[in-house]
């Protein structure tokens, strides 16, 4: 059986600073209308969702509004995709990352985490299960 090659990036985020600001130049510039998204278990985060065409190729996102995350500087976030995020999330440490946000539910969207890199970058691990 042949191995089926797969795009590894399957989530993006861009912080913000102000939600409304940012959802208009994005629906502006892009032409889009972002839906909400955000998580009813956590108050503190606000998604707006880019429209997605599910199986085609390329990864969709959000603008995202959480404390402790500012818009700007390294504000774009960059998802890969796991069997189970927790696996990937395990060896972090490991390899001299650090853990921000361990394995959580995201609802119906599966589970992540997000961690950094030896550098400081922060990105996110993402699963179904």
């Amino acid at each position: 059986m042949k191995n089926k090659q797969i795009n590894p990036a399957v989530w993006f985020e861009v912080y913000v600073n102000d939600m409304e600001r940012a959802t208009r130049f994005y629906e502006s510039v892009l032409n889009v209308k972002l839906q909400q998204m955000s998580d009813p278990t956590d108050a503190t985060v606000q998604m707006k969702a880019f429209p997605s065409a599910g199986e085609n190729f390329g990864a969709s996102g959000s603008l995202v509004k959480m404390e402790g995350m500012k818009g700007g500087g390294n504000g774009v976030m960059i998802y890969f995709g796991c069997e189970d995020c927790a696996a990937e999330e395990s060896r972090v440490e490991a390899a001299g990352g650090n853990v921000y946000k361990p394995k959580m539910s995201i609802g119906e969207y599966g589970f992540c985490s997000i961690v950094s890199d030896t550098e400081g970058n922060m990105f996110g691990l993402h699963s179904m299960q």
